[in-house]
Protein backbone atom coordinates (compact mmCIF):
# COMPACT_ATOMS: atom_id res chain seq x y z
CA UNK A 1 0.00 0.00 0.00
CA UNK A 2 2.46 2.48 1.07
CA UNK A 3 4.50 1.50 -2.60
CA UNK A 4 1.28 1.90 -4.65
CA UNK A 5 0.85 5.55 -2.57
CA UNK A 6 5.02 6.11 -3.15
CA UNK A 7 4.15 6.00 -6.73
CA UNK A 8 1.04 8.52 -6.84
CA UNK A 9 2.51 11.20 -5.22
CA UNK A 10 5.39 10.67 -7.62
CA UNK A 11 3.37 11.06 -10.45
CA UNK A 12 1.85 13.96 -9.16
CA UNK A 13 4.77 15.71 -8.23
CA UNK A 14 6.35 14.49 -11.91
CA UNK A 15 2.61 16.34 -13.21
CA UNK A 16 3.08 19.73 -11.37
CA UNK A 17 6.44 19.98 -12.79
CA UNK A 18 5.12 19.37 -16.63
CA UNK A 19 2.66 21.81 -15.55
CA UNK A 20 5.47 24.01 -13.69
CA UNK A 21 6.70 24.47 -17.07
CA UNK A 22 4.35 24.77 -19.55
CA UNK A 23 2.80 27.41 -17.72
CA UNK A 24 6.55 29.39 -18.18
CA UNK A 25 6.60 28.61 -21.37
CA UNK A 26 3.57 30.47 -22.02
CA UNK A 27 4.52 33.37 -19.72
CA UNK A 28 7.75 33.08 -21.52
CA UNK A 29 5.88 34.33 -25.09
CA UNK A 30 4.70 37.66 -26.28
CA UNK A 31 0.99 37.98 -25.01
CA UNK A 32 -0.17 41.45 -26.89
CA UNK A 33 -1.64 40.47 -30.26
CA UNK A 34 -1.22 43.99 -31.07
CA UNK A 35 2.33 44.31 -30.22
CA UNK A 36 2.44 41.25 -33.24
CA UNK A 37 0.76 42.86 -35.72
CA UNK A 38 2.36 45.65 -35.85
CA UNK A 39 5.99 43.94 -36.07
CA UNK A 40 5.43 41.57 -38.65
CA UNK A 41 8.17 39.27 -39.23
CA UNK A 42 9.87 39.39 -42.37
CA UNK A 43 9.04 36.71 -45.04
CA UNK A 44 11.80 34.15 -45.24
CA UNK A 45 14.80 34.66 -47.80
CA UNK A 46 16.38 31.92 -50.35
CA UNK A 47 18.17 29.43 -48.16
CA UNK A 48 21.79 28.95 -48.26
CA UNK A 49 22.38 25.29 -47.59
CA UNK A 50 19.89 22.23 -48.37
CA UNK A 51 20.82 19.25 -45.58
CA UNK A 52 20.15 16.37 -47.58
CA UNK A 53 19.53 12.76 -45.10
CA UNK A 54 19.41 9.69 -46.39
CA UNK A 55 17.28 7.62 -44.28
CA UNK A 56 19.13 4.38 -42.34
CA UNK A 57 22.11 2.97 -42.99
CA UNK A 58 24.81 0.63 -41.19
CA UNK A 59 22.80 -1.85 -39.23
CA UNK A 60 19.86 -0.02 -40.23
CA UNK A 61 18.91 -1.37 -43.22
CA UNK A 62 15.19 0.36 -43.09
CA UNK A 63 12.47 -1.59 -45.72
CA UNK A 64 13.80 -4.41 -48.10
CA UNK A 65 12.87 -6.76 -50.57
CA UNK A 66 15.10 -9.58 -51.67
CA UNK A 67 18.53 -8.29 -51.99
CA UNK A 68 17.38 -4.46 -52.43
CA UNK A 69 17.55 -2.37 -49.59
CA UNK A 70 16.24 0.84 -48.23
CA UNK A 71 19.30 2.24 -47.21
CA UNK A 72 21.36 1.94 -50.65
CA UNK A 73 18.35 3.50 -52.28
CA UNK A 74 18.59 6.71 -50.16
CA UNK A 75 22.28 7.01 -50.43
CA UNK A 76 22.20 6.55 -53.75
CA UNK A 77 19.44 8.99 -54.92
CA UNK A 78 20.76 11.30 -52.00
CA UNK A 79 23.80 11.64 -53.84
CA UNK A 80 22.04 12.33 -57.45
CA UNK A 81 20.67 15.33 -55.77
CA UNK A 82 23.46 16.58 -53.95
CA UNK A 83 25.15 16.35 -57.82
CA UNK A 84 22.03 17.99 -59.66
CA UNK A 85 21.84 20.30 -56.27
CA UNK A 86 25.27 21.30 -57.37
CA UNK A 87 25.47 22.00 -60.78
CA UNK A 88 22.62 24.73 -60.34
CA UNK A 89 25.26 26.01 -57.64
CA UNK A 90 23.20 25.03 -54.35
CA UNK A 91 25.72 23.81 -51.26
CA UNK A 92 24.27 20.80 -49.95
CA UNK A 93 25.69 18.67 -46.97
CA UNK A 94 24.48 14.97 -46.01
CA UNK A 95 24.11 13.50 -42.98
CA UNK A 96 25.96 10.02 -43.78
CA UNK A 97 28.09 9.42 -46.93
CA UNK A 98 28.72 5.85 -46.85
CA UNK A 99 26.42 2.78 -45.37
CA UNK A 100 27.03 4.23 -41.60
CA UNK A 101 24.07 4.52 -38.92
CA UNK A 102 22.94 7.89 -37.83
CA UNK A 103 20.40 8.07 -34.93
CA UNK A 104 17.64 10.39 -35.55
CA UNK A 105 18.77 12.61 -32.96
CA UNK A 106 22.31 13.03 -34.30
CA UNK A 107 20.41 13.76 -37.65
CA UNK A 108 18.39 16.63 -36.29
CA UNK A 109 21.30 18.08 -34.57
CA UNK A 110 23.39 17.99 -37.56
CA UNK A 111 20.65 20.10 -39.77
CA UNK A 112 20.01 22.16 -36.62
CA UNK A 113 23.72 23.16 -36.70
CA UNK A 114 24.01 24.32 -40.43
CA UNK A 115 22.36 28.06 -40.63
CA UNK A 116 19.80 29.06 -43.40
CA UNK A 117 19.41 25.74 -44.52
CA UNK A 118 16.44 23.49 -45.65
CA UNK A 119 16.35 19.86 -44.59
CA UNK A 120 15.43 17.10 -46.57
CA UNK A 121 15.07 13.03 -45.44
CA UNK A 122 14.94 10.31 -47.91
CA UNK A 123 12.69 7.38 -47.64
CA UNK A 124 11.73 3.84 -49.18
CA UNK A 125 8.08 2.96 -48.22
CA UNK A 126 6.80 -0.49 -46.81
CA UNK A 127 3.49 -1.76 -46.24
CA UNK A 128 1.48 -5.03 -44.70
CA UNK A 129 -0.65 -4.56 -47.88
CA UNK A 130 1.34 -5.34 -51.51
CA UNK A 131 -1.34 -3.69 -53.47
CA UNK A 132 0.50 -0.47 -51.68
CA UNK A 133 2.48 1.81 -54.07
CA UNK A 134 2.93 5.58 -54.74
CA UNK A 135 4.77 8.48 -53.50
CA UNK A 136 4.50 11.18 -50.88
CA UNK A 137 5.38 13.64 -49.12
CA UNK A 138 5.61 14.51 -45.22
CA UNK A 139 5.91 17.65 -42.82
CA UNK A 140 5.88 17.41 -38.94
CA UNK A 141 2.78 17.53 -36.97
CA UNK A 142 4.24 19.93 -35.11
CA UNK A 143 7.67 21.29 -35.50
CA UNK A 144 10.36 22.36 -32.91
CA UNK A 145 11.29 25.64 -32.44
CA UNK A 146 14.70 26.48 -31.08
CA UNK A 147 12.75 28.03 -28.05
CA UNK A 148 10.59 24.63 -27.52
CA UNK A 149 13.81 22.05 -27.43
CA UNK A 150 13.08 18.36 -25.77
CA UNK A 151 9.33 18.63 -26.12
CA UNK A 152 9.37 16.21 -28.69
CA UNK A 153 9.68 13.16 -26.35
CA UNK A 154 6.90 14.54 -24.73
CA UNK A 155 3.90 14.01 -26.93
CA UNK A 156 1.34 14.89 -24.73
CA UNK A 157 3.01 18.67 -24.70
CA UNK A 158 3.60 19.01 -28.45
CA UNK A 159 -0.05 20.87 -28.77
CA UNK A 160 0.79 22.93 -25.80
CA UNK A 161 4.97 23.58 -26.38
CA UNK A 162 5.58 23.07 -30.16
CA UNK A 163 4.40 25.17 -33.25
CA UNK A 164 1.80 24.26 -35.56
CA UNK A 165 2.72 22.76 -39.06
CA UNK A 166 5.62 24.78 -40.06
CA UNK A 167 4.23 26.67 -42.95
CA UNK A 168 7.32 26.37 -44.80
CA UNK A 169 7.32 22.90 -44.78
CA UNK A 170 4.09 22.66 -46.12
CA UNK A 171 5.39 24.86 -48.95
CA UNK A 172 8.53 23.07 -49.41
CA UNK A 173 6.73 19.33 -49.18
CA UNK A 174 3.94 20.90 -51.64
CA UNK A 175 6.79 21.50 -54.31
CA UNK A 176 8.98 18.21 -53.76
CA UNK A 177 5.52 16.26 -53.75
CA UNK A 178 4.33 17.98 -57.46
CA UNK A 179 7.60 17.52 -59.14
CA UNK A 180 7.91 13.58 -58.10
CA UNK A 181 4.51 12.95 -59.25
CA UNK A 182 5.19 15.11 -62.58
CA UNK A 183 8.67 13.33 -63.13
CA UNK A 184 7.80 9.88 -61.88
CA UNK A 185 4.13 9.32 -62.87
CA UNK A 186 3.48 7.55 -59.77
CA UNK A 187 0.34 7.18 -57.85
CA UNK A 188 0.24 10.41 -55.75
CA UNK A 189 -0.55 9.91 -52.04
CA UNK A 190 -0.29 13.49 -51.28
CA UNK A 191 1.33 15.54 -48.87
CA UNK A 192 0.83 14.46 -45.33
CA UNK A 193 1.45 15.78 -41.58
CA UNK A 194 3.42 13.23 -39.52
CA UNK A 195 5.34 13.76 -36.28
CA UNK A 196 8.21 11.35 -37.77
CA UNK A 197 11.33 12.86 -35.09
CA UNK A 198 13.49 13.27 -37.83
CA UNK A 199 11.63 16.39 -39.29
CA UNK A 200 9.43 17.26 -36.42
CA UNK A 201 12.81 18.26 -34.18
CA UNK A 202 14.45 20.60 -36.71
CA UNK A 203 13.88 24.01 -36.39
CA UNK A 204 14.37 24.96 -40.22
CA UNK A 205 11.74 24.36 -42.90
CA UNK A 206 12.11 20.13 -42.84
CA UNK A 207 9.93 17.33 -45.08
CA UNK A 208 10.26 13.62 -45.30
CA UNK A 209 9.67 11.97 -48.70
CA UNK A 210 8.56 8.29 -49.42
CA UNK A 211 9.94 7.63 -53.17
CA UNK A 212 8.11 4.10 -53.38
CA UNK A 213 7.39 1.31 -51.51
CA UNK A 214 9.52 -1.96 -51.50
CA UNK A 215 6.59 -4.49 -50.74
CA UNK A 216 5.20 -3.37 -54.31
CA UNK A 217 6.65 -5.19 -57.05
CA UNK A 218 6.07 -2.79 -59.61
CA UNK A 219 7.80 -0.19 -57.76
CA UNK A 220 10.98 -2.60 -56.99
CA UNK A 221 10.82 -2.85 -60.23
CA UNK A 222 11.21 0.52 -61.20
CA UNK A 223 13.34 1.63 -58.24
CA UNK A 224 15.82 -1.15 -59.85
CA UNK A 225 16.45 0.53 -62.87
CA UNK A 226 18.80 3.75 -62.05
CA UNK A 227 17.12 6.00 -64.77
CA UNK A 228 13.98 6.36 -62.90
CA UNK A 229 15.97 6.65 -59.29
CA UNK A 230 17.73 9.71 -61.48
CA UNK A 231 14.15 11.02 -62.20
CA UNK A 232 13.45 10.53 -58.36
CA UNK A 233 16.24 13.28 -57.77
CA UNK A 234 15.35 14.98 -60.28
CA UNK A 235 11.92 15.41 -59.06
CA UNK A 236 13.56 16.49 -55.76
CA UNK A 237 16.15 18.46 -57.01
CA UNK A 238 12.82 20.61 -59.29
CA UNK A 239 10.62 20.98 -56.07
CA UNK A 240 13.86 22.40 -53.85
CA UNK A 241 14.37 25.15 -56.64
CA UNK A 242 10.86 26.01 -57.59
CA UNK A 243 10.36 26.37 -53.68
CA UNK A 244 13.76 28.51 -54.17
CA UNK A 245 12.30 30.85 -56.47
CA UNK A 246 8.87 30.89 -54.88
CA UNK A 247 11.00 32.57 -51.84
CA UNK A 248 12.53 35.48 -53.79
CA UNK A 249 9.07 35.84 -55.19
CA UNK A 250 7.43 36.09 -51.68
CA UNK A 251 10.68 38.33 -50.84
CA UNK A 252 10.55 40.79 -53.49
CA UNK A 253 6.77 41.08 -53.65
CA UNK A 254 7.30 42.80 -49.63
CA UNK A 255 10.19 45.18 -50.47
CA UNK A 256 8.20 46.66 -52.93
CA UNK A 257 5.07 46.77 -51.12
CA UNK A 258 7.17 48.44 -48.54
CA UNK A 259 8.96 50.55 -50.53
CA UNK A 260 5.17 51.59 -52.32
CA UNK A 261 4.42 53.41 -48.68
CA UNK A 262 4.65 56.77 -47.84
Amino acid sequence: MRQALRKILALIGLLLMIASFVWMQRMSKPQSPRLRMAQPSAPPGPFAVVVLDPGHGGQDSGAMCGGVLEKDLTLDVAHRIDRLLEAEGIATVMTRLGDTYVSPADRAAFANRVSDCIFVSIHFNEDNQPVSSGVETYYAAHQMTPGSFGTSWLPFLWGALSELPNAESQSLAGFIQEALVARTQAFDRGTKANQFFVIANVTSPAVLIEGGFLTNKEDVSRLASEDYREQIAAAVSDGILRYRVSLKQRQSSVALTGSEKP
